[in-house]
């Protein structure tokens, strides 16, 4: 080692080696002794081997219990200040652009579906396939980052990420889409498990519950990025152009290929950071991790004005290398397994509940917006029946009306839109239609005569059970069946919303991040999963669109601390050489939950508010059943 050392303070290396070969005799060569019964086993005796097992089992646990005791010491050493601000801000950056992930297919649909011509379940398929990549990625990359680093992996994610976002908004069919946007979920899927373990591993145990859940925060700064960009960018259908009928680019292209940025400039800012120390410790890179802690201490004692303060670590616990296989081999009591893999279980159960209701409400809830303006709209449908209209001509916009049995002899229909508009057993004769741009306007049971379309989408699939005698079509306009009302102020609605219930989560984030400490992890995650649970059920009472965005706000601000809870515990569970992995599947776990959630609360829209509430409040009653079985973490040094 190279570096100061003190005698009173230092760090010493521990190499000493258990001799695994001692006692071998040659007798024994070639001899199989598995296919041996062991004497002992009729009287309970462990085996021979079992014993080993077992001791260097103990030998490892208590390196590693010693390891842990050193490197808070070392941390605490170093102290916090202008290293682990920095790197919060860096990893803040990845995680804000998780964030936006799972705002920008939600809101570019709307106009997206006018480009590619979208079905419902081909929206219904865009919608999922974000989460269904992030879910991918977040098994993969967790677990790769427990074996080449936290740090590269995390720059391989984000690099897939920016690839695959970036040539999404430049893209222009749906199947090229859709793939685009898969494979920039599986990139992002890496942010959240290796970001929170690797920010975990800089921090000193009096510190790692608050700023953990300060971290948090930036994935609430991803949201309200993504909503203000759509809010500034959508809109302005002048920002485009066209190469033709074959490429489109508009406006909703540059929004997507503005929500790449935030995955961009974390690949920048992470390229100036250090690799784990701990995961070097946990290679046996004893060397790389002495250096990157003298560099954590060092840039904060400049910082806080004593440059002259040196390191006084200089040697660092060795742990003894242990083959898993043996260690949780068929060797090990079903009580050892059960005690390794026990919280394993509850957290993939408790992982499940969160993700269950919120993702599901924060889906159906713009769905049951939509469906409750959809409500009051049809209750403002004007009705005219038999009514008769000679030489007249409609240059103006038409929405919202149904017109039964009419009749309309040599009318003009010109340079119009038609918004909602039904004509049901009418007849239509000499008419002249030029110029028509319409959404969920059809002709049902009606008769043409002698009439003439001149560029319009009103396309014959628009003309149901209807004749069409000396009839001509002319110039269609190219487009797609459009089911919903196009409505510009629709669109703010559902941008302003997402700002409101993103924005809303800042005081459970701020509350949560002082009282992590204090209160302690369970104690957080099951008060706030039992207050979310009734603040769901007020969701029942909402009949007007004010009044649910207001409870779904409240929901996602007092759920939020559950959120951050949850983040702490899973890092402070699980030890340094499996952190990532573990939290990886748990991460996968949880967009597979809010796949399920997504998929079975969206289909009772319109039909009941009843049973989506009570799956959310019953998933969330379990989550805080589930947390008081796992064990207390708070105050624990980081295994």
């Amino acid at each position: 080692w190279r570096g100061p050392y003190r005698g009173d303070s230092g760090y010493h290396r521990n190499d000493s080696r258990a001799n695994d070969d001692e006692g071998h005799s040659d007798s024994t060569e070639g001899h199989d002794e598995d296919d041996e019964i062991y004497e002992g086993e009729y009287q309970g005796i462990p085996r021979a081997d079992s014993v080993k097992a077992d001791s260097m089992d103990g030998v490892r646990r208590k390196d590693q219990e010693e390891l842990a005791q050193q490197y808070e010491s070392i941390l605490q050493e170093c102290g916090h200040g202008k290293f682990q601000w920095t790197l919060y801000f860096v990893l803040g950056l990845a995680l804000m652009a998780d964030g936006v992930e799972i705002f920008v297919v939600g809101f570019v649909l709307p106009s997206a579906e006018k480009d590619m011509c979208l079905s419902e379940p081909n929206k219904g398929m865009l919608g999922l396939i974000v989460y269904l990549g992030m879910m991918v990625g977040a098994f993969v990359w967790g677990g790769l980052a427990d074996r080449i680093g936290r740090r590269q992996t995390l720059l391989i994610s984000l690099s897939i990420n920016s690839v695959f976002a970036f040539f999404s908004s430049f893209v222009q069919g749906y199947s090229s889409f859709l793939f685009c946007r898969l494979a920039s979920g599986v990139g992002i899927g890496g942010s959240i498990p290796i970001v929170f373990s690797y920010y975990s591993e800089f921090l000193a145990q009096e510190k790692r519950g608050e700023h953990l859940s300060w971290l948090c925060m930036f994935w609430m700064i991803g949201g309200i990025y993504a909503s203000a960009m759509a809010w500034a960018i959508i809109p302005h259908y002048g920002w485009s152009f066209q190469m033709g009928s074959a490429y489109q680019f508009h406006s909703w292209r540059v929004f997507v290929l503005v929500c790449a940025f935030p995955s961009v400039a974390a690949i920048s800012a992470l390229s100036t950071m250090p690799e784990s120390p701990r995961f070097y410790l946990e290679n046996g890179k004893h060397d790389e991790a002495w250096m990157i802690l003298k560099q954590v201490h060092d840039t904060n004692m400049r910082a806080k004005g004593c440059p002259e303060r040196v390191f006084s670590v200089t040697t660092i616990k060795t742990v003894k290398p242990m083959d898993e296989l043996v260690n949780m081999g068929d060797g090990a009591a079903w009580h050892a397994k059960w005690r390794i893999n026990h919280p394993l279980l509850f957290m993939s159960g408790l992982t499940h509940c969160p993700s269950f209701s919120y993702y599901g409400l924060t889906v159906w809830f713009p769905d049951m917006i939509k469906y409750l303006q959809k409500q009051e709209y049809a209750s403002r449908t004007k009705v005219f029946v038999k009514e008769k209209v000679e030489h007249m001509t409609f240059n103006f916009t038409l929405e919202n009306q149904v017109h039964r049995q009419g009749q309309y002899f040599n009318d003009k229909f010109m340079n119009l839109k038609m918004r909602s508009m039904v004509f049901e057993d009418s007849l239509f004769e000499e008419c002249y239609f030029e110029d028509i741009t319409s959404s969920n306007t059809f002709f049902k049971n009606c008769t043409f005569i002698a009439t003439l379309f001149y560029n319009t989408d009103l396309f014959k699939y628009r003309l149901i059970n209807s004749r069409l005698i000396n009839s001509t079509f002319l110039h269609n306009k190219e487009g797609c069946l459009l089911s919903d009302v196009s409505d510009e102020n629709n669109a703010y609605m559902v941008y302003f919303v997402s700002f409101l219930g993103t924005l809303a989560v800042l005081p459970g984030n701020i509350v949560s991040a002082l009282l992590m400490d204090k209160i302690g992890r369970l104690r957080m995650l099951a008060g706030s999963s039992v207050i979310s649970c009734i603040s769901c059920f007020f969701l029942s009472f909402g009949n007007s669109e004010s009044a649910m965005i207001a409870l779904l706000c409240l929901f996602g601000g007092i759920s939020i601390a559950s959120w951050n809870a949850l983040d702490v515990l899973t890092v402070e569970l699980y030890p340094s050489d499996k952190r990532t992995t573990a939290f990886g599947f748990l991460n996968a776990l949880c967009k597979l939950a809010a796949v399920l959630g997504i998929s079975i609360f969206t289909s009772f829209v319109g039909i009941t508010k009843a049973v989506p509430i009570l799956f959310a409040s019953g998933a969330l009653a379990v989550g805080s059943f589930l947390a008081l079985k796992l064990p207390e973490t708070r105050g624990q040094v980081l295994q």
